[in-house]
């Protein structure tokens, strides 16, 4: 396989360790850092002149428009469109980074720039014809058109295929009908990616994107959403009905919408990744200096140990995050198309990280943290809704491992077809099974075979690679015991799926982390990047107990138990029980 084909995830679950993928670790180029620092100098003084009215705003749900007039001025809705087309042209790497500066301040925002760049007009920059580019560039890039994503349905949350919107053909146009829910920017948006059915009525998965703008006639959007958070930002119905589209406006190939859908999902997950970490760098600020201005029993609460465990990792997670951030927008931007997996890591393992940095935080500030005056309340409801929106968290941790699985699984078939065939093509036969079982007697041996081991990390972390190593063979063998276990089952055996997808969640993790400490060791030097080593340390020692829990949880389980439970509390619609 060519490297921009691999993805690192996939392959480990085989056995095999594609170092080249994640190292060295990526740092953006110097003509896109400086223009970058400017960017983000410049949208700091503009966010921190609004420090004090994102409260308020928050409490009138709404940005004002003088306010997105300013973000406008900013260039903030052209980050990610070419400079030639008037915009920033920031990869994916910067494009993260620019958006970690806006969260840090308020959540409301960063989503309406984010659903602007990351979602509503991703799939013009992925699918987009050169045309459709020129056509719509320069309003979007000026935020002149505001981008919305339009996908989710009343009956089609995470089930896309389910979609009921529908495309029918009248000569070179297209009539739509459907409606769209929980729309962010819908109510302040003029250019919408529609995602509608255009096979038979009984054709699950023949998905069309179209470019739908406001002005056509039928399109009517519904009254701000009153939600937990992130209230400031638009989130509305759309409704379609008889919406005329030109044929121009169809949005890559007609039938191949789903595709463009998880295309524009992967893409942009790296700005929710960016968001994250904008956020939890805010808390860890706020948490620090209120544990260290608040006295308790006669000295400072940071000078107590469950404090600074709380504040330990917080930083372990802040760094282990941003590291995963900046590793899968590397993949987007040198170019990988095989990186689903990856993103989807980055997107559950971010928004996690945030939701425990947030919760933390806010109990650090004890009482002050409940009291609206502070800003721990609002965080905390502004970052529940990222383990839910642009896939669930449950749902991405079932495609984590079902994707992996895949690969295994295609292995298992192939070996079969070449062990029934094997007198008939002995070649093809004996090459097939050579090799599957060297891959297995390397892993149940633990000997080091090409491609299972790191070979370019920094000599100091050696231990480290090597833990790595030995979890990667768990990692396979686990995959490759579960799948024959259940075989075709496996789509519908979750708890299991639920394991090997927080095995791999964990190693993904650890190799962006041992990364970015490899290029901290290599500029630093090891005494310069000892506390980096430190994190590294932190994590792989939390990654390996983890995982060692969950290996041993795989055969060894109460599964059966709690889903007969769930099954009772289904059938009565309460909880059985009471002490009186």
């Amino acid at each position: 396989m060519e490297k921009k084909t691999v993805s690192f995830m996939r392959s480990l679950c085989m056995g095999q360790i594609e170092e080249d993928v994640i190292l060295p670790f990526p740092v953006l180029s110097e003509s896109e850092r400086e223009t970058l620092q400017t960017v983000v100098s410049s949208v700091g003084q503009l966010m921190e002149s609004h420090s004090k009215d994102f409260r308020s705003w928050d409490e009138k749900a709404e940005l004002p428009p003088e306010f997105i007039e300013e973000l406008k001025s900013f260039g903030l809705f052209g980050l990610v469109i070419p400079e030639s087309d008037g915009g920033m042209g920031f990869g994916a790497g910067a494009y993260s980074r620019a958006l970690q500066e806006v969260a840090k301040y308020d959540a409301s925002v960063a989503v309406t720039i984010g659903a602007h760049s990351s979602i509503g007009m991703r799939g013009l920059l992925l699918f987009g014809n050169e045309e459709q580019k020129a056509r719509f560039y320069p309003k979007l890039s000026t935020g002149e058109m505001i981008a919305a994503f339009c996908l989710t349905e009343p009956g089609s949350g995470s089930d896309a295929a389910s979609v009921k919107t529908n495309a029918v053909k009248d000569g070179d146009d297209w009539i739509l009908n459907g409606s769209k829910i929980w729309i962010t920017n819908g109510g302040i948006a003029d250019f919408f990616t529609v995602f509608a059915k255009t096979g038979g009525a009984d054709e699950r998965g023949k998905l069309s994107a179209f470019i739908v703008t406001r002005d056509m006639a039928g399109v009517t959007t519904g009254p701000h959403e009153m939600k937990m958070g992130i209230r400031a930002s638009s989130t509305t119905t759309v409704t379609l009905e008889n919406v005329r589209v030109p044929g121009k406006n169809l949005l890559g190939e007609e039938g191949k919408g789903f595709k463009v859908a998880m295309n524009i999902l992967n893409s942009g997950r790296t700005g929710l990744g960016g968001g994250s970490v904008g956020g939890m760098k805010r808390i860890i600020a706020l948490a620090t200096q209120q544990a260290k201005g608040r006295v308790q029993f006669g000295k400072p609460i940071s000078e107590f140990g469950l404090i600074k465990q709380k504040v330990g990792q917080m930083v372990v997670d802040c760094y282990a995050t941003e590291a995963v951030v900046s590793m899968v927008a590397s993949l987007t931007d040198r170019g990988f198309g095989e990186y689903q997996v990856e993103a989807a890591i980055s997107k559950v393992f971010a928004s996690e990280c945030l939701w425990r940095t947030v919760d933390e935080g806010l109990q650090i500030a004890a009482g002050n943290g409940y009291m609206c005056e502070y800003p721990y309340e609002r965080a905390m409801r502004d970052s529940r809704i990222n383990r839910i929106f642009e896939g669930t968290n449950d749902v991405l941790r079932l495609f984590i491992a079902l994707t992996a699985m895949n690969d295994v699984g295609q292995e298992l078939r192939e070996l079969s077809g070449s062990l029934k065939g094997v007198f008939n093509d002995p070649i093809k036969g004996f090459g097939v099974i050579s090799e599957a079982a060297l891959r297995r007697a390397a892993l149940a041996t633990g000997i080091k075979r090409e491609g299972t081991s790191f070979t370019k990390l920094h000599a100091s972390l050696a231990p480290f690679a090597q833990m790595f190593e030995e979890q990667t063979r768990d990692l396979a063998t686990a995959t490759d015991r579960i799948l024959r276990k259940h075989g075709r089952a496996i789509i519908d055996k979750q708890f299991a799926t639920r394991r090997l997808a927080d095995i791999m969640i964990d190693l993904f993790v650890l190799s962006c982390v041992m990364s970015r400490v490899d290029a901290a060791i290599r500029s630093k030097g090891e005494d310069g990047a000892k506390a980096e080593r430190e994190i590294l340390n932190t994590f792989a020692g939390q990654a390996r107990r983890r995982i060692k829990t969950t290996m041993i949880e795989i055969d060894d389980n109460e599964d059966e138990s709690i889903k007969s439970l769930a099954d009772g509390a289904f059938e009565l619609e309460k909880f059985a029980w009471d002490t009186v």
